[in-house]
């Protein structure tokens, strides 16, 4: 089944209709449950005065949320315009040598912010990543980047190199951790890249180039060392047409989505609701789900304005960083589950594509999925929680495949084959509305706690059943088919259908090429390898 399979316009329509009025209806019954408990005992260390003209509360839960939009707003403003400065005074007077300026202001925020001796610690550790880049062997530079990592993430090592950070003020913990963890990252990639360079060796001054740009220090996004090598070294500093007002559009955006989400916070109490597992046991099976879907959704707003502040500035260098993170709402595969694409890039280039091949072999991909997530909970931090979320993400990912493999078989195959595209794309709707809550309970498992996802499942599968598991259900088809619709638009407008040939003029035959060529041309999955694999 091709993803430009269409289905009528009138039942596409009633999709819509559903889903908004079903959004409408869960955000009622969260605004219910909030105003009614707002002066709960439990809410009293989360829930604080806010905008003193809204009259309400405000939910403080989210600490990162606060630190970055009110504790931490004034110096990253202050960094990051200083950055701005320097790299455009340094473009227009010496772009060749602006990676350097980069390197420079880096170094001295990053020494100014921590001290000298966190320097000095963040220095020993692109040192010796590059030391052992220098004998190129991949597995070997893997192995110490990995161990490296695992420092920051065990004890006694981290509390022995948390104290190479001077004073005691309140983000210290935060861009320790932030910047440690990133630069092992960073250099892991620049020695894998060493390895992959036929003709000698980078020099040691594009790995500090490399980690110490300010943007991408304590909070990525992650790009990797190929792409940013050839990005901050490129002579050519000219800009599309419309890219300025582009970057200015997004800026405002970024700065619109804070303060409706500041808004609503003061409405809904989304983050600190789950925390009271007594109220969750007496709310509605509606007001239940609504908060595991905003939930999810908060997350990826979060992120796309973290990291599209971020990106905004390196656009501003003339860097292409990577994209924001995919919306929850947007997931209904496991393969394309990822909040962080740059940590995604960075999984994927030197660990999952790397052993997964074509990944259509099963043992193959079970051993690059086992590899990738055992990356990555070392790099969230082994515990409990991040160990049950990786098991069930990786299961979720390898079974898809499973799915797939059984599923092209005889007889599958050819019922396929005798149905229509729009009944097919029906069929797989419902599999994918399957998939999407087994991506939003595993992912509320990472976000919020084990209790709220267990109730949340409880909730919708046993005690809601029949009537909430079916309604829930049916509301989450209709958001797949409005998804596959959204994305059959987009491969229209990335591989239009060709056109067919002219008729031939004067009874000549038509050109073999181009009636060979047509039929591959409208191949509609041949536009995007990806999309065919989930699918």
């Amino acid at each position: 089944m091709g993803i430009k399979a269409a289905l009528p316009k009138y039942e596409i329509y009633f999709y819509n209709t559903v889903l908004c009025l079903a959004m409408f209806w869960a955000a009622s019954w969260v605004l219910e449950v909030s105003s009614s408990n707002v002066n709960r005992k439990s809410f009293k260390t989360s829930v604080k005065p806010g905008w003193y003209y809204f009259g309400r509360r405000m939910d403080t839960a989210d600490y990162e949320w606060m630190m970055w939009f009110s504790t931490f707003r004034e110096h990253i403003l202050f960094a990051l315009s200083g950055h701005v400065l320097f790299a455009k005074i340094c473009s227009m007077l010496a772009p060749q040598y602006r990676s350097l300026v980069y390197m420079a202001y880096g170094l001295l925020a990053v020494w100014t912010s921590m001290g000298w001796t966190y320097v000095t610690l963040i220095l020993s550790h692109c040192i010796l990543l590059y030391s052992i880049s220098l004998v190129k062997i991949r597995w070997l530079c893997f192995a110490t980047g990995l161990c490296t990592l695992a420092t920051f993430k065990c004890e006694p090592f981290v509390s022995w190199q948390a104290e190479f950070v001077e004073g005691d003020f309140e983000l210290r913990k935060v861009l320790f951790y932030g910047g440690c963890g990133f630069t092992t990252m960073r250099c892991i990639s620049f020695a894998l890249e060493n390895c992959e360079r036929k003709d000698g060796n980078y020099n040691i001054l594009e790995l500090l180039k490399y980690n110490f740009y300010l943007p991408f220090f304590y909070f990525g996004p992650i790009m990797t060392f190929d792409k940013f090598y050839v990005q901050v070294n490129r002579s050519d500093l000219t800009r599309k047409e419309r890219e300025m007002w582009n970057i200015g559009l997004q800026g405002a955006i970024h700065l619109a989505v804070v303060v409706v989400v500041d808004v609503l916070f003061h409405f809904m109490y989304i983050l600190t609701i789950p925390s009271d597992l007594k109220l969750l046991r007496h709310v509605s099976d509606w007001a239940l789900v609504g908060l595991a879907y905003f939930n999810l959704v908060y997350d990826w707003v979060k992120a796309a304005v973290m990291f599209g502040v971020i990106n905004t500035v390196s656009r501003l260098d003339h860097l292409d960083p990577p994209r924001p993170p995919k919306c929850i709402t947007m997931l209904y595969v496991f393969a394309e589950t990822h909040f962080d694409r740059g940590i995604n890039d960075w999984l994927c280039k030197y660990v999952y594509d790397h052993l997964g091949g074509k990944h259509d072999n099963v043992v193959q991909e079970l051993v690059a999925s086992l590899c990738t997530f055992g990356v990555t909970i070392l790099w969230l931090g082994p515990c409990e929680v991040v160990l049950i979320w990786a098991f069930f993400n990786c299961f979720g990912l390898n079974f898809e495949l499973w799915m797939a493999k059984f599923f092209s078989l005889e007889p599958f195959s050819s019922f396929e084959v005798s149905i229509s595209e729009a009944t097919s794309r029906r069929i797989r709707a419902i599999f994918n509305t399957f998939n999407f809550w087994s991506i939003v309970l595993y992912n509320i498992l990472a976000l919020n706690s084990l209790d709220f996802a267990k109730l949340v499942a409880k909730r919708l599968l046993l005690k809601g059943f029949p009537i909430t598991t079916v309604v829930a259900m049916f509301v989450t088809y209709c958001l797949v088919q409005v998804i596959k619709e959204r994305e059959r638009k987009q491969a229209l407008i990335d591989d239009p259908d060709p056109l067919p040939p002219a008729a031939p003029t004067n009874g000549a035959a038509a050109s073999p090429i181009a009636s060979t060529a047509t039929p591959a041309a409208a191949s509609p999955l041949a536009s995007d390898p990806s999309k065919e694999k989930a699918e």
